[in-house]
């Protein structure tokens, strides 16, 4: 590809006129109302791409296309219903467009209804094209575009159907089988799909190639073994997978497992194949269940996969025929998504290279050679996707101030297209936004730690004035020095502004067991219910605020979701000296309740023990040292952590009678807030209690 030429192009005209200055203090509706963009998918040949765009609690479908690349909605859902848009996807020449829309079932079967909608909720297969309105297909999931657009097939559990793309035609069961059914994969000339079936509740999983004209499934190769991403060679003759070794049991508390990994090629016909490639070491698992793609077959009959041989998230190029992998990516650094051109030559990935705190878009050739990065301004960039023949690049780019836009990278030497829309209704106030800085740490046992300081305007020499330390969940996670290319973290960097913006002191925090600093830093073997050693970070991170001057070192709180409700619990029941409040968003509080078998903390041999630490790495075992006031937050839908986690350590709270306790409780809400108005009503009473307990800043004293 020619890089002659960086031809940047934003919705700038739109966001000047729309995203003016509100006023001086603005409300926490004005941060909140900064868009979140989503899922940028590309037509290949043709230059036309599409995103989702969450505003305001309704999410929508929109598009792109050349040469002005003027935005339009597709859809035009005018609701904050919580009914999540994904698994977009969209053939070959960007005439039709299939998504799902709602949530996966809950443990009782039910889709996600956060607004207990009389009716219920469903997860549906929808389809939109360039001219017509979007018609739902059916109820489902995982839906697949036959390449040249004119069927789809999608699942719904155990069942694959398949229907024509017009809004008359009506769905036809294609096939049972056991499993939970996936990962739908038509092969180049439309005649097999492979999928994948997950079973034994996830421990195992068969990848299964369904002929159409023979109407038979063939298995590829299937073993006792975790099978997933299948993959087709550009003839579509053979068929990639990656295979992940069984364990005896889960991995400990439901992290990644260590694992050895191969890549297998079979024929899909026979189902026979064999492993072309097999990892050196037990590095699997975490590269290949985090990274979409994970595998990749090019146009030059070389598979694309992620492995952390290194230490590092890197992408590695494999022959057909097996043999070494060799990196393309950087190391020292962590890849992301990635995206292979049309003819196969160049690869798109997303990294922190050159800038640890950031995510920027960068190119390789895939035969090997230097990588570049596309844009090398202070800019974020990710979502990247090749159209137009992979001419040109379509990708979320965002700053500290401006919220994710569309914008074009183009090695053409023509004019910059336009992109305009994306009118929004309310200002939102982007001169208000402090520009995060970077700053490290040390913890107790050396450890450095990185994170990223708000610090309100207008701060005097001497004037001290309340802080907040944010804590990221996950834990597999890492925050950014701008908006995130994640709805939960665009979320909270909304919120960190906002009460930067009344005047609080910010740091969030990338504590150990965290992504972007490499395997070491992630992995690791004493963390959480083994120990919870990553809590020696948030206490260094409050002793940190306290030595700076612009802090009142007795007015320090914490707040943080799912991980970071965890060690936000932790903070305030080992150290309400350091933490004079906290705000816990539906947090672990009892690790033996979050384990399921209680053999994934530790062998067999080492059960009774491996349980003593869980209990004394959890917030429960030292309430008689929580002092400091704190405010419980939690959807009673929560299929990530129970809602009995923050229902049991209230009631030991209120007969220890040692702490202030409050609760907000939101019925029939997800773990990840799906309703805006969840997150609007989560945030205000979380300003208001650290108004109340630390004082407002502009109270603060020299």
């Amino acid at each position: 590809m020619n890089r002659a030429r960086c031809l940047l192009v934003t919705v700038a005209s739109c966001f000047a006129a729309n995203f003016a200055v509100a006023d001086p203090e603005p409300a926490l509706e004005d941060f909140l109302n900064a868009p979140f963009l989503s899922s940028v998918v590309g037509a290949p040949s043709a230059n036309r791409f599409v995103w989702i765009t969450q505003h305001q609690g309704r999410r929508n479908l929109w598009l792109a296309e050349g040469p002005d690349y003027r935005a339009r909605a597709l859809t035009h859902y005018d609701r904050d219903d919580g009914q999540e848009i994904s698994n977009v996807s969209i053939n070959d020449d960007g005439t039709v467009i299939a998504f799902v829309r709602g949530g996966a079932p809950t443990k009782e079967g039910t889709s996600p209804n956060p607004t207990s909608d009389p009716k219920g909720a469903k997860r549906e297969v929808w389809i939109a094209t360039l001219h017509q309105a979007a018609h739902r297909v059916g109820e489902g999931h995982s839906a697949a575009l036959e390449p040249d657009g004119k069927s789809i097939v999608f699942a719904r559990a155990n069942q694959l159907y398949w229907s024509s793309v017009q809004s008359s035609a009506k769905p036809k069961e294609l096939l049972k089988a056991r499993g939970e059914l996936g990962k739908l994969q038509w092969s180049p000339d439309g005649a097999r799909i492979a999928f994948v079936s997950s079973r034994g509740e996830g421990r195992y999983s068969f990848v299964g190639v369904y002929d159409r004209n023979s109407k038979q499934i063939t298995w590829m190769s299937p073993s006792v073994d975790r099978d997933v991403e299948p993959t087709w060679s550009p003839d579509g003759k053979r068929l990639a997978f990656i295979r992940l070794e069984v364990r005896s049991a889960e991995p400990s508390w439901g992290r990644e497992p260590d694992l050895h990994f191969s890549i297998w090629i079979t024929d899909p016909a026979t189902g026979a194949g064999q492993a072309i490639w097999t990892s050196t070491d037990e590095t699997g698992g975490f590269a290949q269940l985090h990274s979409q793609p994970a595998l990749l077959w090019t146009a030059g009959n070389r598979l694309l996969f992620f492995w952390e041989k290194d230490g590092w998230m890197r992408i590695y190029s494999l022959a057909r025929s097996g043999g070494n992998a060799v990196a393309l990516t950087p190391p020292n650094c962590e890849a992301g998504s990635a995206a292979v051109s049309p003819n196969g030559s160049e690869l798109l990935f997303t990294s922190n290279c050159e800038d640890i705190d950031r995510r920027h878009v960068w190119s390789v050739p895939v035969a090997g050679g230097p990588a570049r990065r596309l844009i090398s301004d202070g800019s974020l960039q990710w979502n990247a996707t090749f159209i137009d023949s992979g001419r040109r690049v379509a990708f979320l780019q965002a700053t500290a101030q401006s919220p994710a836009q569309p914008a074009i990278w183009s090695a053409d030497q023509g004019s910059p297209g336009r992109l305009v829309g994306l009118n929004f209704a309310k200002p939102y106030p982007t001169e208000a936004l402090v520009e995060p800085k970077a700053v490290e740490f040390k913890s107790e046992d050396g450890t450095l730690v990185h994170g990223q300081l708000f610090l309100p305007r207008g701060l005097a020499e001497g004037n001290r004035r309340p802080a907040l330390l944010y804590i990221h969940g996950g834990p597999i996670r890492q925050m950014l020095l701008g908006w995130h290319y994640l709805e939960y973290y665009h979320q909270g960097y909304a919120m960190n502004q906002f009460m930067a913006s009344r005047g609080y002191v910010t740091l969030s925090v990338n504590y150990r067991t965290g992504t972007g600093y490499g395997r070491s830093f992630r992995r690791i073997p004493t963390s959480g219910p083994n120990g919870a050693t990553e809590y020696q970070d948030i206490v260094a991170a409050g002793k940190y605020l306290q030595e700076r001057p612009e802090v009142d070192p007795t007015k320090i709180g914490l707040w943080g979701g799912s991980y970071g409700g965890y060690l936000t619990a932790m903070g305030l029941a080992r150290d309400s000296e350091l933490f004079a409040a906290g705000v816990d968003f539906h947090g672990v509080h009892d690790w033996n309740r979050q384990i399921k078998n209680p053999y994934q903390v530790g062998s067999p041999l080492d059960r009774d023990a491996a349980l003593t630490t869980a209990l004394a790495s959890s917030p429960i075992a030292k309430l008689r040292r929580w002092t400091s006031p704190v405010l419980f937050i939690h959807g009673d839908d929560d299929q990530s952590v129970d809602f009995v986690h923050t229902s049991e350590l209230i009631h030991r709270l209120r007969s220890e009678k040692r702490a202030h306790v409050e609760n907000l409780v939101f019925p029939d809400e997800a773990h990840s807030f799906l309703r805006q108005e969840t997150w609007r009503r989560a945030f205000q009473a979380t300003a208001d209690f650290f108004d109340r307990f630390l004082s407002k800043p502009n109270h603060a004293t020299k």
